[in-house]
Formats: structure tokens, sequence, C-alpha cells
């Protein structure tokens, strides 16, 4: 590709004069440069991409991008406000801008963002579309996947991966949308057919600082939709609902709660932790030249939580839009797995042990709100304390389970540091342990305090009555604790009373 069709993407501070160049590649990271490329410096939290330009050059690039003007290269530099923007802009160029002749569906909430795009994902193959997905486990492309790195793929990695699936005759993709993703603007050339935001609670501080710049980078993805597109919105979630008069996009609102929307989950029965419920068509709305009349129909989930309710819901109403059949969301939601950790029953006999994620008061409070919904006996309580992510979020975790503590009848909760069972990057500090036991003393809760993962889940079972329920409950510190519980279980070292 000429550099003049390339550059003509993005908005040039300088006026130096575009030189008559083939650009054999768009890149940001010097050490994957080949001869004929455009460098684009990228300034992250970490690095400054300017301080590799020099490299670049030696190893090919024949021109640079750059926010400031480096001395000594000898390539032609443009200048732009952003460079990160301009990658963005680039890399959708260069590949033909790939976003638009796929259906793309951007999902983003804090919590449930991987969950909800399995399911959509799910149901769409199911109705026989050739599905790609871009997520926190795998990018799938057709029938071939490969692991994740991030959430949401820097941007020219991304553009290249929705080339590659447009090369593979894909028609639809679901894509994880993180706030860092927004923030960062790796999906700022991305055109979407769909987005959704389910819910916000407090995560990611470390990146954003305040609440309200996370929620300011999450809801981007809906206040910058385009007039062409459809907005799944929930009623339920107060910040989600803030946004139905703040898009161009056409809004489908729903709620569980709330039955002002154009959907409504009604007749919801979660005694087992599996949720049945009816979904009601209250108001006619048109999508995609399809027309939804006043109706219903029911669901059968096989996965279980309110949570899963919820991004049921989600996946439902984008499905619908996407012309996939009501039997074939019924029967694709009844049979959908789930995503391992998210409120996941690992264990169902006498007892029964849910491996649940419990990273953020959001997610933590949708977890005991379904606990509540179940039919047990005693909860034993297996808390993981978050490492290495600060007192604050430790706090809230804690004052979020004293807020469910009389309801549940929790008085005492076993808690680990997990020593073993983590990596530095996720050590539990005593500050953390700190934070999370002075608000269940103040509450009047015992906490037995553990020092390894897999003597404080061995406690719990060995409490476990028959009837019982026991939760493993947290982020990388419980990480392993479904397999430890269910080698404990299986060699019988455990038995239920």
């Amino acid at each position: 590709m000429q550099l003049n069709e390339l550059l003509g993407a993005i908005e040039i501070l300088n006026d130096r004069q575009i030189e008559p160049l083939e650009i054999t590649e768009v890149s940001y990271h010097s050490q994957k440069v080949k001869k004929g490329d455009l460098f684009v410096c990228v300034k992250g939290y970490k690095t400054d991409g300017h301080k590799y330009l020099g490299d670049a050059v030696k190893r090919g690039a024949v021109a640079a991008v750059v926010e400031d003007f480096q001395e000594d290269i000898d390539i032609p530099q443009y200048i732009v406000k952003n460079s990160r923007v301009a990658l963005a802009k680039l890399s959708a160029t260069f590949y033909g801008n790939p976003s638009k002749k796929l259906n793309m569906i951007g999902i983003t909430a804090t919590n449930g963002k991987t969950t909800t795009s399995y399911m959509t994902n799910a149901i769409l193959e199911n109705e026989g579309r050739r599905t790609g997905l871009i997520g926190t486990v795998v990018i799938k492309n057709g029938d071939k996947t490969i692991p994740a790195e991030l959430t949401t793929p820097e941007s020219l990695d991304l553009q290249r991966y929705l080339n590659d699936m447009v090369q593979n005759d894909v028609t639809h993709v679901t894509m994880e949308v993180s706030s860092a993703a927004l923030e960062l603007h790796r999906v700022e050339a991305v055109e979407y057919d769909v987005v959704s935001l389910n819910n916000m609670s407090k995560e990611h501080m470390e990146m954003h600082g305040t609440f309200e710049r996370y929620f300011e980078a999450k809801s981007s993805l809906i206040r910058n939709a385009s007039e062409h597109s459809y907005a799944v919105l929930n009623l339920d979630d107060q910040y989600s609902a803030s946004l139905v008069d703040k898009t161009k996009a056409t809004v489908i609102s729903f709620g569980v709660n709330n039955k002002n929307g154009y959907i409504h989950c009604k007749n919801l029965d979660l005694t087992t932790g599996r949720g049945k419920f009816t979904v009601e068509i209250l108001k006619p709305f048109e999508a995609n030249g399809m027309k939804f009349s006043p109706s219903e129909f029911d669901i059968e989930l096989a996965v279980p939580g309110l949570h899963s309710v919820y991004n049921a819901m989600v996946a439902i109403i984008i499905s619908l839009i996407s012309g996939a059949r009501i039997p074939t969301i019924q029967q694709t939601l009844k049979e959908f797995s789930g995503v391992p950790r998210r409120f996941e029953f690992i264990y169902e006999d006498e007892i029964k042990v849910v491996d649940d994620h419990f990273a953020n008061p959001g997610n933590i409070n949708v977890t005991l709100q379904t606990l509540d919904f179940m039919d047990y006996d005693n909860l034993q309580l297996v808390y993981a304390i978050r490492g290495s992510r600060g007192a604050t979020i430790n706090r809230e975790n804690a004052e979020v389970v004293v807020e469910w503590a009389d309801k549940l009848g929790i008085n005492e909760i076993i808690a680990t540091r997990s020593i073993s069972h983590t990596t530095d990057k996720d050590r539990v500090t005593d500050d953390e342990v700190k934070a999370f036991t002075d608000v269940m003393e103040k509450a009047n809760i015992k906490v037995r305090l553990y020092d390894e993962l897999p003597d404080a889940i061995k406690d719990a079972l060995s409490r476990a009555k028959k009837g019982d329920l026991v939760l493993l409950a947290g982020c990388q510190g419980m990480d392993y604790g479904a397999g430890i519980a269910l080698e404990a279980l299986n060699k019988e070292n455990v038995e239920v009373q």
C-alpha cells in the first residue's frame, strides 16, 4: 500500500511532504519490524515506542508516525496528536476496514463479558453462522482457535485478526471489549452492528484512577455507537440504564426487576441455582428488517447463577437482533456448559461445591444474591484474599460479604493467603489481610485464616454436612481451588457427615 493512501486516514500535524513509498506492513513493535514497514511510536504505561525508533530504522522501517519528532533519525517522520488513535486508524486502513465487512458485536461489562460472548457465539454458531470470537480466553476464527494474550488485542493485531476472519468467510464476530481497550483506543476504528453494556461496578481502579474515569471508558462503547447499530442495555443497572438516551444507536432495553424496557425476564426460578425463566417481549420493535411483536418464550439455563440470567438476557437479545430463531436460542442455552470459574458447579452429590471468580463488589453481590435464591442447608465460604490489588478492594469485597451475612447465615469465613498458589504479582500483603479481617471483626464474623489454599479448602470440606454448599471464592489465589477440592473429594479424604 502506498504511504500517501495510508496517511490519508489520519491527521498529520507537521507539513512534511509525504514520500512516494510503498509500505509493506504497519508495525508498533520494533523487534517485529521488517524492510518496508511504517513504524508507529506508541506511548505506553511502561515504555515509550519513541525510544525504539532507531532500532526500527535499523530493521528496515522506511517511515514513522510519531507524537514527538526524533532527532538524528534518517527516515520521514509524520507527527500526530495521539499515536494510539493513529495506529488504530492506520491498521484499519491497511487491512481494508474489515469490521465493515463483518457483523460486529461488541460486549462490555465489569462482570460477565466472557460468558455473554461465549453464549452469543454458541447461539449464532448453532444457527448456522460462521463465527469469530475475540476475548479473554481465545481468539476463534471459524474452526481455528489460538490463545488470547489480552482481553481485547492491540489495534493492529485486532485489525489483522478481523481481516483473517473476512478471508475465512466468517460472518459474525463477537468481541469482548475491555475498558483498557477503550481507553487505549485499541477499538477506535471498529464499526459495530450491536453493542452492549450489562453492568458496572468498581474494578481496574489501578488503571483508571477513579470510578468516573472507568465508567467514562466503558460507556464510550455505547455513547459512540452509530445510528446504524443497536445497543442492548440493562435497566436494572443504574449505569447501563443512564445511557439509554446517550447514544445514536437503536436501544433495546431489558430488565429482570425493571419492566419498563422492551424485554422483561419474568417467572424467574433459581431454586436449584440454574435459572428457569420466561422472556417476555413487552413492546414491539424492529431490528435488521425483522419485526418483533409482544410475545413470550421459556428459557432453561444449564449454567447457574443470577449473573448467568443477566448474561443470557443480553445474549438472547443480541441473537434475536442477529436473526437467530427462538428454538435455536432455547436449545443452545439449555446445553451451554459455561466458562470455568463463573459460578461453576464442580461437585453435586450430598454436598454441592461452587467455584466462583468473586473478583469485585459487583460480582460478589450477584454471586451472594444467587445463593439467597438457592435451596441448601449451610454455607461454607472459602475466600482467597486478593493479592497485590491494595487494601481498598479487599475492604470493599469484605463489606459486600457483610451486607449479605445475616441473610445467608454467615458468621464464620475461611480465608487464605494462597501463598504457594500465587505468583509474586498476586502475593497477598499484610495490609490486604488486615483490610479484610478488620471488616469481618467489626461485623463479629470469625475468620479462620490459612496461609495455604489446600488447608483452607480441606477445612471447609471437613465441616460440610449433607445438604450444605461450599463456595470456593476468589480470583488468582483460588484458580487452583477446584482441582484441590475435587482431588480431596475423589480420594474420600473428607467424609460428608
